[in-house]
C-alpha cells in the first residue's frame, strides 16, 4: 500500500530528528528555557519523550537536543504526524512553543557515544 503524504512527511521528520540535523537557532524567536521546561512537564511531553527528551522505543522519539529548525518544530506540534496529539494555539501559545523550543535546545546531547562506553560493548 502506498505511503500517504502525512506518513511520508512524518517519516521525514523522524529521520531529521534521528539524524541530528543542526537546528538553526537564529531562526527561532527568543524563548525562556525555564518556562519551556515547565511547559514540557505540565503538558505531559515527558510521558512520551522522557524527562529530558531522550525518547523511547515504545513511545515518542528523542526530542533533545532539538535538531529541527523552529518552524518545523512548530509545525510538528500544531499538525503532528503519527500518534502525537495536536497542540493548537488555543492549547499552547506561540510564546509557549518558543519557550519549549528554547528548553529542548538547552538540553545537551549524550556525553559519550555508545561505542565509547565499555560496559555497553561487552
Amino acid at each position: 500500500m502506498p505511503m500517504s503524504f502525512a506518513r511520508l512527511a512524518g517519516a521525514g521528520l523522524a529521520l531529521a530528528l534521528l539524524a541530528g540535523a543542526p537546528a538553526r537557532a537564529q531562526d527561532a524567536p527568543a524563548g525562556d528555557g525555564a518556562k519551556g521546561k515547565a511547559v514540557y512537564l505540565a503538558d505531559g511531553c515527558y510521558m512520551c519523550h522522557g524527562f529530558v527528551g531522550q525518547g523511547s522505543r515504545m513511545a515518542g522519539p528523542r526530542v533533545a537536543p532539538m535538531a529541527l529548525p523552529f518552524e518545523a518544530f512548530k509545525t510538528q506540534l500544531r499538525t503532528p504526524s503519527n500518534e502525537m496529539p495536536p497542540y493548537a494555539a488555543s492549547v499552547l501559545s506561540d510564546a509557549e512553543v518558543a519557550d519549549l523550543y528554547a528548553y529542548l535546545r538547552s538540553i545537551p546531547g549524550p556525553a559519550h557515544a555508545a561505542k565509547d562506553i565499555p560496559l555497553l560493548n561487552r
